[in-house]
C-alpha cells in the first residue's frame, strides 16, 4: 500500500461487468462507455453476443482489441432470450479473482458512480446483493423515475424480482453459490424467462442479505425491442395482463417455486392469506389480490 501526500491510497474494488448483448448496435456504444468511466472502483468488462444479425460481435471484438478491461465471450450460439445470455455469462466467466459482479444489459447509460455507490452500500451495510430504483426514459425525451425500492416482504421474491437486473450488483462469493445452483439445475433453469427474478429469489431463498437503494443510479432506455421494460404506461399494463391472462406469470411463479425445493403451496388460500407479502409495491399487492380472487391468476 503506497502513501500519497501522507494519506493512504485508496485501493479500488474490483467489479466483473457481465454484458449481454444481442443487435445491439444503436446503443452498445454509449452503454460500454458509461461503463468504462466508473469512478472509484476497477472494472472488468465480460461480453456474450447472443447470434445477431447486425454487427454487434465485430464492433465488440474490435474494442476488445484495443481494451484489455474487454473480453468478449466465443460467439456463434443463438441463446433466444437475455435470460439465457446472462446465465451463460455467469456459467462460463470465472470471477474468483474479483470481489464484486454486476451485470449491464446493452441499451442503457450508467450514472458514473453507479458501482461504486453499491459496493459501498454492500461493504458499509454488511449486505450480499444491491440493486436500485431506475430512471427510465425515451428518445423523444421523456424520462420518468421508477421506484422499485418499496420495502422487501417475506414472499415477494416469489412473485417479483428485486427490480431490473441492469441494477445488480452481488458479492462475488454469493453469486459462485448460485452459480453452483445454475450448474446443477442448468436445464431446468434455462427454462426461467427472467434471470434478474431467478438470481433474487434464489438470493432470499438462501438468507443472502439484499439492498434496494432509493437512489436511481442508471437511465434505463425504453424502445421497442425491450423484453420488459419500465412497467409504466398503457401498453405495459396491457402487456402484462396479457401474460397473466396467458398463465405466463402463475408458470414462472410455479418454475420458481419447485426449482428451490421450497414446498410452498402457492394455491388461492395461501395467496389470500398472505396477500399483503407477496409483492413489495402497495398498488401491486391489490392487483396481485384482484387477480387471484377473479381467477386470472
Amino acid at each position: 500500500m503506497s502513501l500519497v501526500n501522507n494519506e493512504i491510497e485508496e485501493i479500488k474494488s474490483k467489479v466483473v461487468v457481465l454484458l449481454a448483448a444481442y443487435n445491439g448496435m444503436r446503443f452498445i456504444e454509449e452503454q460500454v462507455s458509461s461503463i468504462l468511466n466508473q469512478t472509484g472502483v476497477e472494472v472488468k468488462i465480460f461480453i456474450s453476443v447472443d447470434k445477431s444479425t447486425d454487427e454487434t460481435y465485430q464492433w465488440c471484438k474490435s474494442i476488445e482489441d484495443n481494451n484489455k478491461t474487454i473480453t468478449v465471450l466465443p460467439y456463434g450460439e443463438k441463446f433466444g432470450g437475455a435470460a439465457k445470455n446472462f446465465f451463460r455469462l455467469i456459467k462460463d466467466v470465472n470471477f474468483n479473482d474479483y470481489s464484486f459482479v454486476a451485470l449491464s444489459d446493452q441499451d442503457d447509460i450508467w450514472e458514473p458512480q453507479k458501482l461504486y455507490r453499491a459496493v459501498s452500500c454492500i461493504n458499509n451495510k454488511r449486505y450480499d446483493a444491491f440493486s436500485s430504483d431506475v430512471t427510465a426514459f425515451w428518445k423523444n425525451g421523456k424520462k420518468v423515475y421508477i421506484k422499485k425500492s418499496w420495502p422487501q416482504k417475506k414472499y415477494d421474491y416469489l412473485f417479483e424480482s428485486a427490480g431490473p437486473g441492469c441494477t445488480y450488483v452481488l458479492k462475488a462469493k454469493a453469486l459462485n453459490s448460485f452459480k453452483i445452483f445454475l450448474l446443477s439445475n442448468w436445464n431446468l433453469i434455462n427454462k426461467i424467462s427472467l434471470h434478474d427474478w431467478m438470481i433474487y429469489a434464489y438470493f432470499r431463498k438462501n438468507r443472502f442479505n439484499w439492498y434496494i437503494d432509493n437512489f436511481p443510479l442508471i437511465q434505463y432506455r425504453q424502445h421497442e425491442n425491450n423484453e420488459f421494460g419500465s412497467n409504466s404506461g398503457l401498453k405495459a399494463y396491457l402487456k402484462r395482463f396479457l401474460l397473466v391472462k396467458n398463465n405466463w406469470y402463475r408458470k414462472e411463479v410455479t418454475k420458481i417455486n419447485e426449482l428451490l425445493k421450497l414446498r410452498i403451496s402457492l394455491n388461492f388460500w395461501f395467496r389470500f392469506k398472505n396477500f399483503w407479502e407477496l409483492r413489495r409495491r402497495p398498488r401491486d399487492v391489490l392487483i396481485l389480490l384482484i387477480i387471484s380472487i377473479s381467477g386470472l391468476y
